[in-house]
């Protein structure tokens, strides 16, 4: 029996089933054809249970009206999801990225960068992460100044 899930190239179970092994909470991090979404998720044995979910059109209630895919949007919606994963009590998780493989300096690699420099542990290597000028936006038509949206989006966590 092939479950209809794996057949249709959703779901890797062996990978999956080595993720929910370790009883961490997960940090799931899926990159669509026009935008993010980056959730925080424990095991439960009824289903899944997310905590949060961050897109990029979450960026739109803290004042960026960017959105997208790119390497800047990631690391800032990854951002967004460790200061949550902070507000709902995480401390640590692990990278889930499903079927998509993992890059070194890709826009996951991104995201995960952004969850970290908000304060959550994830086990991950200092290498993975894109190289200081794809963060800044070097190769883009309109970079965005990702250093002063971060300093925004803390003044607006003080505020609230």
């Amino acid at each position: 029996m092939v479950f209809k899930r794996k057949e249709a190239g959703i779901t890797d179970y062996s990978k999956r089933l080595k993720l929910l092994k370790s009883r961490e909470k997960r940090f799931i991090v899926r990159i669509t054809g026009k935008g993010i979404i980056a959730q925080v998720a424990e095991y439960s044995e009824i289903g899944d249970r997310i905590l949060f979910t961050v897109t990029d059109k979450t960026l739109a209630k803290y004042g960026v009206e960017i959105r997208g895919n790119n390497i800047q949007i990631c690391y800032l919606v990854g951002y967004i999801a460790g200061m949550e994963a902070e507000k709902n009590g995480v401390e640590g998780a692990v990278l889930d990225t499903g079927r998509r493989k993992f890059r070194k300096g890709g826009r996951i690699a991104a995201c995960l960068k952004g969850f970290i420099d908000a304060g959550i542990e994830v086990p991950h290597g200092e290498d993975v992460f894109p190289d200081k000028k794809r963060m800044d936006g070097k190769h883009l038509k309109s970079p965005i100044k990702i250093s002063e949206i971060v300093k925004n989006f803390k003044k607006m966590e003080e505020k609230a």
